[in-house]
């Protein structure tokens, strides 16, 4: 009889599963392109690692990482030209992918962005040379080796490099550029994976401090781990509410506009939708760096090659707001009255804490760290506003930031002293004598962070705070203004130390940098300057992509 039974069963799942078939999935390859580009770039560059000499996979790899990138970038303009931004926005993929206004804005800023960064991974100038004389880079050796093992010793006389940086990278890259564009959470989490793991792996590659470059790594990684077991259970809970991951239908669930699925049984309890969407949003929060879930930034960006803490600095935060923006306007947004308040209390705390701890510290790195924390708080008084104003307000903030963190972060490269960089603050004593151009570049980004008038921080600023006050959130803005007060201290601190105080006797010097970092810090000058001077175009730009697609 129990053979009967399954043979029986067996048939029913057979014939049922011949009737509904398996549809073919479709696939837009060329709205997925720019994601598609960077990945294969990746790709080409893990088959150069394996197949090539030695000698010339450095030159390759940065070759390919660039050239990936400026193509990638030429799809996203040509998407963005044929109306897919505006008119033509659609879901692609089988509805996994948006391709819409903000995707195509913030996948622009992060492959501009990673096109900076992979200049300033390709610098070889600023370490001294190899035993061979061969230059060499801001990386390990040999990553693999334990730090002051005979092993990374023989890898340093031969000339070893870990040029797997750079396909690295390009994963990260496309993680970044797949995360604010997902339309649903298995695809988000996907997505946060994907460029989380390489991130991983390159905090642990600095060529100095190579322990506390390892710590940096195991710390983000423990971290991050939480924060995506968060993420994914909370994807599990919101299932659990309206049967669907595709943020657009769990939107029409809340809203009542479409049934939940009646054999879950569940669909009608409310707490799976609080809790679950809660935990969603502290996966979230924890890759924006925004208080309480911010512990592991400082002592990530202090451990970390400094070129790759600046990447990530920039372009991380860049993807995670656009993914937070799109789970906040695209789920839930019926559900504002519930998680405003929340959003309240995490942007000044994180305005406040980031701003306050951030005159304590006494490594330009940490300080920094503190500072990208700040400005999380001032992202999310955007995000706040629940409006297209506050959208395209968010958006302009991201790039403006991005090309200011990364600049500042590639002027710490070039403070050198026996050790390595010199990051402590005392050390920048009097550096607007050694070097009075790099103080002078270095002051610019600061007064950026600050918010100075004619810098892009003060274009930004203004964007959030007027739409923050213009959705109703005036508190907010004036705990914001006087955060930045407090953190424009810290700023200024730094730029009287640099300018009006006595160069330490045997302090560091400031090294002569190629073509390749000069360029990367010239364009981050560039974009402060022109989004500060000239913001509007950038504006528009932002507001004109502030449409989600559903």
């Amino acid at each position: 009889m129990s053979a009967l039974a399954s043979g029986a069963a067996y048939t029913v799942w057979t014939a049922a599963g011949d009737t509904a078939g398996i549809p073919a999935p479709k696939v837009e390859y060329g709205q997925l392109a720019p994601m598609l580009v960077v990945f294969g770039a990746a790709v080409v560059g893990i088959l150069a690692e394996a197949f090539l000499p030695r000698r010339i996979r450095h030159t390759t790899q940065v070759a390919v990482a660039l050239l990936g990138l400026i193509a990638a970038v030429g799809t996203v303009v040509t998407l963005a030209t044929c109306g897919y931004a505006s008119n033509k926005a659609n879901l692609a993929a089988m509805g996994a992918v948006a391709v819409d206004g903000p995707a195509l804005f913030l996948q622009g800023v992060i492959l501009l962005v990673s096109i900076v960064a992979v200049l300033a991974f390709a610098e070889r100038r600023l370490e001294p040379r190899g035993a061979d004389g061969a230059p060499v880079d801001a990386f390990a050796p040999q990553a693999a080796a334990v730090p002051g093992s005979d092993a990374e010793r023989a890898a340093v006389r031969a000339g070893s490099a870990t040029t797997e940086v750079f396909p690295l990278t390009m994963f990260a890259v496309g993680g970044m550029l797949l995360f604010p564009a997902a339309a649903d959470l298995l695809t988000m989490f996907v997505a946060l994976e994907v460029f989380s793991l390489p991130l991983y792996l390159m905090c642990a590659l600095a060529r100095r401090r190579r322990l506390l470059s390892q710590e940096a790594a195991v710390k983000y990684f423990l971290l991050g781990a939480f924060a995506s077991a968060f993420f994914l259970f909370g994807t599990a809970l919101l299932y659990g509410y309206a049967g669907t991951v595709s943020l657009g239908g769990i939107a029409d669930v809340i809203a009542g506009r479409f049934p939940a699925v009646p054999t879950l049984g569940t669909t009608t309890n409310s707490a799976l939708l609080l809790i679950g969407g809660t935990m969603v949003l502290v996966g979230l929060l924890f890759k924006v760096g925004a208080v309480p879930f911010h512990m592991w930034t400082p002592d990530v960006y202090q451990g970390a090659p400094t070129p790759v803490t600046g990447f990530m600095a920039a372009t991380t935060k860049v993807a995670a707001f656009g993914a937070l923006l799109r789970l906040l306007y695209v789920a839930v947004p019926d559900m504002r009255w519930d998680w405003r308040p929340v959003l309240w209390g995490v942007a000044i705390l994180t305005m406040v804490i980031g701003a306050v701890l951030a005159v304590a510290q006494t490594d330009v790195k940490r300080l920094l760290a503190y500072s990208s924390i700040a400005h999380a708080g001032f992202v999310l008084t955007g995000v706040i506003a629940t409006s297209k104003a506050g959208l395209s307000s968010a958006l302009f903030y991201l790039a403006a930031y991005s090309f200011v963190t990364f600049g500042s972060f590639a002027v710490i490269t070039l403070v050198r002293d026996a050790g390595g960089e010199a990051t402590h603050l005392s050390r920048w004593a009097g550096m607007g004598r050694r070097s009075p151009l790099l103080a002078a570049v270095f002051t610019l980004f600061l007064l950026a962070f600050a918010g100075i008038p004619l810098t892009s921080g003060f274009a930004g600023k203004f964007a959030v705070f007027q739409a923050a006050a213009t959705g109703g959130a005036v508190p907010l803005v004036i705990a914001g203004a006087l955060s930045s007060a407090v953190a424009a201290f810290v700023y200024l601190r730094v730029i009287v130390l640099m300018f009006f105080s006595q160069p330490e006797p045997g302090g560091p010097s400031v090294a002569v940098p190629s073509a390749l970092t000069a360029t990367s810090i010239g364009l981050g000058v560039l974009v402060t300057l022109a989004l500060g001077l000239l913001p509007q175009y950038v504006l528009d730009l932002a507001d004109k992509a502030s449409l989600f697609v559903r």
